[in-house]
């Protein structure tokens, strides 16, 4: 359920901006610390959920219309409900970066983030398909959320390396220790 957090701006409702995407046909990855936390990582929740769409103009299209259904807003401090803005497939192609709001919460779209010059393409390689909510969404492999938040260097990214890197050993020694 959305409602304002302790900041003003609206609870995260990952479920319903997944859901929005997938109703749409969108074809996005999971990125960020969100992506960590959907494959059990403990760290500490997100204010908002970060994706890496295709980039193909048929897919933007598809974008496109999640995110009017969404009623997405451009999100800026000046203005808390965030600003609006007309988009389509060739607009959301003319940025690398999106940050947006929604009744939903926040989230923003990367098409190309830190250490993935690639994208979507080159995540899309080791992703993996898992349930949030009631939702399937796709989400980065976590040594790739690792390598992003390395990459970006930002002090919240270098503060949580050490619990990704405890979580991600944790899986690797658990899944060699499985009988073959």
């Amino acid at each position: 359920m959305s409602g304002p957090d302790d900041l003003g701006g609206p609870v995260l409702n990952p479920d319903a901006i997944v859901a929005a995407l997938n109703r749409h046909q969108v074809r996005y990855i999971v990125i960020g610390a969100f992506a960590a936390i959907a494959q059990q990582a403990p760290i500490p929740a997100t204010r908002d959920i970060d994706i890496t769409p295709e980039d193909s103009k048929e897919n933007l299209a598809r974008l496109s219309g999640a995110l009017t259904e969404l009623g997405a807003r451009i999100r800026t401090e000046s203005v808390p409900e965030g600003l609006p803005f007309r988009h389509d497939a060739t607009s959301l192609a003319g940025a690398e970066v999106w940050n947006l709001i929604c009744a939903d919460g926040e989230f923003d779209i990367s098409f190309h983030p830190s250490g993935f010059a690639g994208g979507y393409a080159q995540l899309a390689v080791n992703s993996r398909r898992v349930r949030v909510g009631d939702a399937e969404v796709v989400v980065a492999d976590l040594a790739d959320v690792i390598r992003s938040k390395e990459s970006a260097g930002r002090p919240k990214d270098l503060r949580v390396l050490p619990l990704l890197y405890r979580h991600l050993s944790g899986r690797t020694a658990d899944r060699e220790a499985e009988p073959q």
